[in-house]
Parts: structure tokens; C-alpha cells; sequence
């Protein structure tokens, strides 16, 4: 090998090594710019450095707080233990401090707060949606609702001026938290998710049965803001904007007939009147509860808005009593069934109604806003399965695209499964788990043959009497698949 050959290797070794020693240089002031934005804690207690103080930085990444190193400092010089003699102790052990390092995790560190001038509101007045265009955006992707889209669209329309606008003289606006009545599979989750992406603002979406009083087994009330705290990444200023939906609300109804302490009923009610009002409550950090290992911060919630959820069994039937009771006697009395067949009896729900079912009048009153969903029929379903933009049968049209096969779906066949899901009585989440069933040998076929161009869904198909009719890439004329369900029975 010659003299040229070794220069040429040892350049090349000398540029991998500048590489390397770049890259990772790279990676360290990237990681250090990092924590430059969390806030610092406190290896031994816990406290983030808002809290604390100023912290002491010591090897290994290791900060503690004064207090904590001053009462170190003291148990030292206190005199009652001779230090000389502590590695001959049996029960003493040494450890590496290089192990404390991650310790804490990232999870449980805290942004650093801005400046107060600093702080922009995260959504912009003059870029704020008005009521009528937040409600075209939620109509691309949710079919019917139409009363409650509009209301929604009002109450976080005006939230958002309130938390913009920042109280500018002395008339101080209220919050507009809401309360979502509708049974199971109606849409509610999926208007607050549709309207947190439109807004671009954290959402924290948690339900109300894991919820105890504090000092019981269960998740603390405050675990629903460290979740949005979560969700903003631990950024507190983006937090104190964001959205809260707590479902199954109606899971927390007072118990009736009761002889013990209702501790997940009532009691988590009135825990939660001071989050729902808006005051500065102390959250666990990357946790949902309380405890000595983590680390806590102030959040106010004043600025936050509550959207609560629920399907409330057996309010119907309260609300028939209520209003069989105010019909008369007489020629102009009402039917005894008039109210027992109406579609939209949770319409005229009031607050009597509410706290005949368990909750509380000072709960009741922080959320003003009261939204009901209606149950969803069969031309709803339909629609709901192509209208929206991501609409279910869109995207399994979207898969078999992918294999370049053409899905298609008779307007027969999609009231067929509307009429098989209102059977399952779960709303919109049935049309996927029956889509998913006759879909699935499709799905598992259609890669075996190049040779399928196009699949239509047929109504004997879904009923389990025929097979869908499939188009071969080669021929013009449809034949019908041979492999249909009533072969395999």
C-alpha cells in the first residue's frame, strides 16, 4: 500500500472523527437547550424551582433546594452522630450518585413560566372563528346535532373572548362551562375532539368513575388538570387555556338510599365546585395523585374550560313523571303515554330533572351551559357512515385503494347496517364493530388476487345471505363471488 493510500485513510478517519465529535456536541447543546426550558426540581424533596428557590447545582446533573441542603448542612454539624464511624455501620451502604441522575423523570418536570408581559393568549381575538363558521368546521366532520353544534360553537366563542380579552375594565365575564347530556354513542367526545383541533388548544379528556375523595383509593379530583398539564406538554400558561372534558359525569351522582360515606358520589362533587369556578389548585406533576415522590405545581383554572359529559340513565323517565305531573284532568288533560315514545325527551330536561338524579345544586350551577344530544336513527347512521370527511366507509376505501381495488357500497347494504346497529343500541360505535366483522375476509382475500379491481358490498352480503359482487381487472361483466356466507353455514 503507499504513502498516498495510508494519508488518505488517515484523512478519512480524522473527518469521521470530526463528525462524530460534532454530531455529539450537537446532541449535548440540544439536550442542554432542552433543559433549559424545564424548570429545575429538587432531587430530594421534589419541589420544582418555582417553588423552592434557587437550587444548587451539584455533579451528575443533581440539583437541591436551601432548605433541603441547609438541613443537610445541620444534620452534619449537629453532633450526634460521630460521621468517622458511619462505613462501619452494617446498615450503611454506598451508592453512586451517578444513579439519582434520572431519577426524576422528564414526565414530571415543569416548563419555566414567562414573564407576565410575555404571555399570549393561545388563541388570538382577531383570528378567533365566529359562532356560524365553528359550526360549518364541526359539520364537515359530524352529521346531525344541529342544536347542540350551535350551542357549543356560542359558549366556546365566547370563552375564548373572555380569556383574549383578559377582563379589560371592571365588568369581569363569567365562564361558559357546559354540560353534554346524550346516550352512549351520540357523538360527545367527538364534538369537544373536533373542536380542540379547530381551536389548536390542549385537550385533557378523562372520565369521572375512577374519581375518589381525597385520602381514598382512586385518582385525585386534581388529576384532571395534570392530565391537560400532560397534554400541554407541562407548559403551565398553555394549561390554564385549555379544554377539560370529564365523561361519565353522571357516574357520580349522589347514591340514594346510602348508609355510608359517599366518597366517589357527592363528595367528588363538591371537591370539584372549586376547579369548575375557577381558583388555584395544587396538581401532581406526571401523576394522578398526591404523594411525597412527586412534584406538585399551582394551576389556576380560571381560564380553563369544563366541558362535562354523560348518558344519565333513567332521565327520561324522571322527566315523564315530572311532566305527566303537570298535565291536567280533564278534555284538555294529555295522554298517560304522550311522553313515553317522544325521540326528544332529554329536549326538556331541566334542573329539577338533574338533581332528581343525583347532582348537586352548586354543581349544577357552575356549568351553565346545558347541551343534549339526541339518540341517532337509522337515515342518521347512514349518513354518518359516508358524509363525513373521515367518514368509515372512506377509509376502508381508502385501504383497499392502496391494493388499487375499488370498494363500493349499495345504498341497500348501508341501511342494513344502520338497521344492525340500532339493534346493538350503542350508537355510532356499532357501525365499525359490524363493518369490521364482513370486512375482514375481504380484507384477507383481496391480497391473494391481483386480478380483483372492484368489490361492491351488497345488502345480502351483510345479511349473511349472498356475497358481494366482485369485478375482475380483465372482464366488464360482474360476477357474483362464490365464496359468499351462506356456503360456510
Amino acid at each position: 500500500m503507499s504513502d498516498k493510500d495510508y494519508t488518505n485513510n488517515e484523512e478519512e478517519e480524522i473527518v469521521e472523527g470530526t463528525v462524530e465529535d460534532t454530531t455529539k456536541e450537537e446532541k449535548k447543546d440540544k439536550d442542554k437547550k432542552d433543559d433549559d426550558e424545564y424548570e429545575k426540581v429538587c432531587t430530594i424533596c421534589h419541589r420544582p424551582e418555582s417553588t423552592a428557590g434557587k437550587m444548587v447545582d451539584l455533579p451528575n446533573n443533581i440539583t437541591v433546594c436551601n432548605d433541603c441542603m441547609q438541613r443537610s448542612f445541620d444534620a452534619m454539624t449537629s453532633g450526634q452522630y460521630d460521621l468517622s464511624q458511619l462505613l462501619n455501620n452494617p446498615n450503611v451502604q454506598i451508592f453512586n450518585m451517578g444513579d439519582m441522575e434520572e431519577q426524576i423523570p422528564k414526565k414530571q418536570k415543569l416548563k419555566k413560566k414567562k414573564e407576565a408581559a410575555d404571555v399570549v393568549p393561545l388563541v388570538d381575538i382577531n383570528n378567533l372563528p365566529a359562532p356560524h363558521k365553528i359550526k360549518a368546521n364541526l359539520d364537515e366532520y359530524i352529521i346531525g346535532q344541529e342544536h347542540a353544534k350551535k350551542a357549543m360553537s356560542v359558549a366556546v366563542y365566547n370563552h375564548y373572548k373572555r380569556v383574549a380579552t383578559n377582563t379589560m375594565d371592571d365588568i369581569e365575564i363569567e365562564k361558559s362551562n357546559m354540560l353534554m347530556i346524550g346516550p352512549t354513542g351520540s357523538g360527545k367526545t367527538y364534538l369537544v375532539k373536533t373542536l380542540a383541533k379547530l381551536l389548536d388548544v390542549p385537550l385533557a379528556i378523562t372520565d369521572a368513575t375512577s374519581l375518589t375523595e381525597a385520602g381514598y383509593i382512586g385518582d385525585d379530583i386534581e388529576s384532571v388538570v395534570s392530565k391537560l398539564l400532560a397534554a400541554a406538554d407541562n407548559d403551565v400558561e398553555k394549561a390554564e387555556q385549555g379544554i377539560i372534558f370529564i365523561d361519565e359525569i353522571d357516574k357520580i351522582a349522589k347514591k340514594k338510599n346510602s348508609s355510608q360515606r359517599d366518597v366517589s358520589g357527592e363528595s367528588v362533587q363538591q371537591g370539584m365546585l372549586k376547579l369548575l369556578e375557577g381558583s388555584d389548585v395544587e396538581v401532581p406533576v406526571g401523576a394522578n395523585s398526591k404523594n411525597a415522590m412527586v412534584p406538585l405545581t399551582t394551576i389556576n383554572t380560571r381560564n380553563i374550560l369544563f366541558i362535562c359529559g354523560g348518558a344519565f340513565p333513567d332521565l327520561d323517565g324522571i322527566i315523564q313523571e315530572r311532566l305527566m305531573k303537570q298535565s291536567a284532568i280533564g278534555f284538555g288533560a294529555d295522554l298517560k303515554d304522550k311522553y313515553k315514545e317522544d325521540p326528544n325527551i332529554l329536549d326538556k330536561v331541566t334542573l329539577e330533572d338533574l338533581r332528581n338524579f343525583g347532582m348537586i345544586p352548586e354543581f349544577l350551577g357552575r356549568l351553565p351551559v346545558v347541551v343534549t344530544l339526541q339518540g341517532l336513527g337509522e337515515e342518521m347512521l347512514v349518513s354518518i357512515l359516508k358524509e363525513p370527511k373521515n367518514a368509515i366507509l372512506k377509509q376502508y376505501q381508502k385501504l383497499l385503494a392502496l391494493d388499487e381495488v375499488q370498494l363500493e357500497f349499495n345504498d341497500e347494504a348501508l341501511h342494513a347496517i344502520a338497521k344492525r346497529a340500532m339493534k346493538r343500541d350503542t350508537g355510532a360505535r356499532a357501525l365499525r364493530a359490524i363493518i369490521e366483522e364482513f370486512m375482514l375476509d375481504i380484507m384477507y382475500e383481496i391480497p391473494k388476487d391481483d386480478n380483483i379491481g372492484k368489490v361492491t358490498i351488497t345488502k345480502e352480503y351483510i345479511e349473511g345471505t349472498g356475497g358481494p359482487i366482485i369485478k375482475l381487472r380483465t372482464q366488464n361483466v360482474e360476477s357474483i363471488a362464490t365464496k359468499g356466507k351462506s356456503e360456510n353455514e
